[in-house]
């Protein structure tokens, strides 16, 4: 994925996921502790970054895990 994609948030509808599509205005690396494998304790020194996008949505801009996301086509 590359700035400019549109993109759709995988998965169904719901708090967090309108089902709306966005636009890619950002490609980055950062850390994401992902609880429901891991479990509640956090330790940073055991993952490595992972690719994120800030993506436009609606009236506002939210950061997703590219992992999370998916292409418009």
């Amino acid at each position: 994925m590359k700035v400019g994609d549109i993109v759709k948030l995988k998965g169904a509808p719901g708090p967090r996921n309108s089902g709306a599509a966005g636009v890619i205005v950002r490609i980055f690396e950062k850390k994401c502790w992902r609880t429901q494998e891991r479990g509640p304790t956090v330790d940073w020194r055991k993952i490595d970054p992972e690719p994120h996008a800030d993506v436009m949505l609606n009236d506002g801009v939210m950061s997703f895990p590219v992992a999370e996301l998916v292409l418009v086509v």
